[in-house]
């Protein structure tokens, strides 16, 4: 076996304090990969209710440092094995045959005692154990092999140190399980592995896991390849330590999550890391659901999750984690009931393709949500972007959202009156919404960009749609200050807030409908900008380079002038003021 080098130095763990049960466990403390600046948030009470701490996650928020802050993944490889050695299992109907010491055959059962490479072909009303020694090797292929289980896995590891199963070249094979398990039943998967477990090869597998889960791992469990259709009542796919899928074609159906690792008890485990491979998944519950991180950097990913909220849990999650989500390639989309992606920590985006439909947030962090590079879009979503700190250096951005389009907002966010600017007087609580680069696009029948701190555009392009109408939201939104010193940004909305910084801005009451084209002009006559509005609006905002101190600017939509203006003043009605409603705080 082999192990994937995520060893790291024990001071660049992050840590995370989940919320404790009523009346159950404490407050879980989990140490991981990627620490950030953040404080926790407690709220403690004397009753039964729960206590809340937010996660500490480091600054890198890359995958490769995440990966690298978490445990060595186990892996067998092909070539530490050869089929040549293979001692051949012949599975027929009720009862089995071997001529090798290490396999005993008791009625239905057949039982692997010994390290080594076995080859299974037939059918077999039955079980296939694993019960080898601690310190053992054991592949299995599985060579046009059928194993239908009535009262039990159909293959259970109980004793090892490494299991592989390989689907021979041209193959089709398939396992299934008991239709229920006693409860606390500790093998309850169509394949359980008391092991370490890696499934490579060319050939197909199919898994009915009827009872409960489709492939299950107390360890480690890789997918180097194969054809892999799971089914399951439960989870389809679930390591414990931590889940892998490094290439294959997966085809997952879940009553519960697709793919899950849930080690709550180390927290360099305890994560689901996608690096190659077609995965297509639909379940009940969440799609990739990780105790600590999820990770993506490569592969197609194709998440449907909520397909049956109400058989499992009523907020279904394309893809959550407990500390970090980290993408940086690969081609994701997801539809969820709930949030498509979700951390209690941070996430990260530095590249590959995400294109997601929510019932609620596109994307939401607890803390920090970063997109460094990539293509992100939000097709639909209730919150398009939702975070503590909401950071955007690169990467292109495409935002359609019901309410807010990117959300500045905490779970200590407080709607307590005071200062502060363009929140209708509320109180700056220290969010932040950050663009210093990229192309961000933002369709918001909410504000645009909502911050219950500040917003600061140092670079990048900015669009933003919306909203249509004024009713207590804005366009850019901030109970802080909004500050422009680089970048372009451009605004077709309802009400604009004059913001303060060093890059000059233009605003004018005008009028138009989706679809129509904007454009500034300056006193010579030469078009500075122009941007496509994607809603109605009845106000203009513009801030570029190429605004000159004091300059007089015409606002044209579709060719037809409709406003003269001077730089940096504000226009009055349905435009430019200093209140944008209320500085929307983060739902319960």
């Amino acid at each position: 076996m082999r192990r994937h080098p995520h060893h790291r130095p024990l001071e660049h763990r992050r840590r995370l304090i989940l919320a404790a049960a009523p009346l159950a466990v404490a407050a879980l403390v989990l140490a991981g990969c990627a620490t950030q600046t953040a404080g926790s948030t407690n709220t403690a009470t004397t009753d039964d209710t729960t206590t809340e701490t937010a996660a500490v996650v480091d600054s890198d928020l890359s995958a490769a440092a995440v990966l690298a802050a978490n445990a060595d993944v186990t892996v067998v490889k092909d070539d530490e094995w050869s089929g040549t050695d293979a001692a051949d299992i012949t599975l027929s109907g009720s009862t089995a045959s071997s001529e090798s010491d290490a396999v005993t055959v008791d009625g239905s059962t057949v039982t692997i005692t010994e390290a080594g490479v076995f080859r299974l072909s037939g059918s077999l009303d039955g079980q296939v154990v694993v019960a080898a020694p601690e310190d053992a090797q054991v592949v299995l292929i599985l060579d046009d092999a059928e194993i239908a289980a009535s009262d039990s896995p159909a293959i259970t590891v109980t004793g090892a140190d490494d299991v592989a199963i390989s689907l021979a070249a041209g193959t089709d094979n398939s396992v299934s399980d008991a239709s229920s398990y006693a409860d606390g039943a500790d093998a309850n998967a169509a394949i359980y592995a008391d092991a370490d477990l890696t499934i490579s090869g060319t050939g197909a597998l199919s898994v009915s896991g009827n009872g409960n889960d489709g492939i299950t791992s107390t360890d480690d469990l890789v997918i180097l390849s194969g054809e892999i259709t799971v089914e399951a009542a439960d989870d389809a796919l679930r390591g414990k330590d931590s889940l892998t899928v490094e290439g294959g074609t997966l085809e997952l159906t879940a009553g519960g999550d697709s793919l899950k690792s849930d080690q709550a008890d180390d927290a360099t485990q305890g994560f689901v890391a996608i690096t190659g491979g077609a995965v297509t998944a639909t379940s009940g519950d969440d799609g990739i659901a990780a105790a600590t991180d999820a990770v993506v950097t490569g592969g197609t990913v194709s998440l449907t999750a909520g397909t049956d909220a109400s058989a499992s849990d009523d907020s279904p999650k394309g893809v959550t984690a407990g500390v970090v989500v980290a993408i940086d390639g690969g081609d994701i989309t997801i539809e969820a009931a709930d949030d498509a992606v979700h951390s209690d920590g941070s996430v990260g985006i530095g590249g590959g393709t995400v294109t997601v439909s929510a019932g609620d947030d596109g994307i939401h962090a607890e803390q920090r949500l970063e997109i460094r590079d990539g293509v992100v879009t939000i097709a639909e979503s209730y919150e398009g972007l939702e975070a503590t700190d909401v950071a955007i250096s690169g990467g292109t951005v495409d935002i359609t959202s019901s309410d807010d389009g990117v959300n500045g907002a905490s779970g200590t966010a407080s709607d307590t009156q005071g200062g502060g600017m363009g929140g209708g007087g509320e109180q700056d609580t220290g969010e932040t919404i950050t663009i210093s680069g990229g192309s961000v696009r933002v369709a918001a029948v909410g504000d645009g960009l909502d911050s219950n701190g500040t917003i600061s555009i140092t670079g990048g392009t900015t669009v933003v749609s919306g909203p249509s109408s004024a009713g207590g939201q804005g366009a850019l939104d901030s109970n802080g200050t909004i500050t422009i010193d680089g970048g372009e940004v451009f605004v077709a909305g309802s009400v604009l807030v004059a913001p303060t910084g060093s890059q000059q801005w233009v605003a004018a009451t005008a009028s138009g409908s989706a679809g129509d084209t904007v454009a500034v002009t300056d006193a010579s006559g030469t078009v500075i900008a122009s941007f496509e509005a994607d809603q109605s609006f009845g106000a203009v905002f513009y801030s570029g380079p190429a605004v000159a101190d004091g300059g007089s600017f015409t606002i044209a939509v579709n060719g037809v002038t409709a406003a003269t203006v001077s730089e940096g003043v504000n226009v009055s009605g349905g435009g430019m003021g200093g209140g944008m409603g209320g500085g929307g705080g983060r739902r319960p």
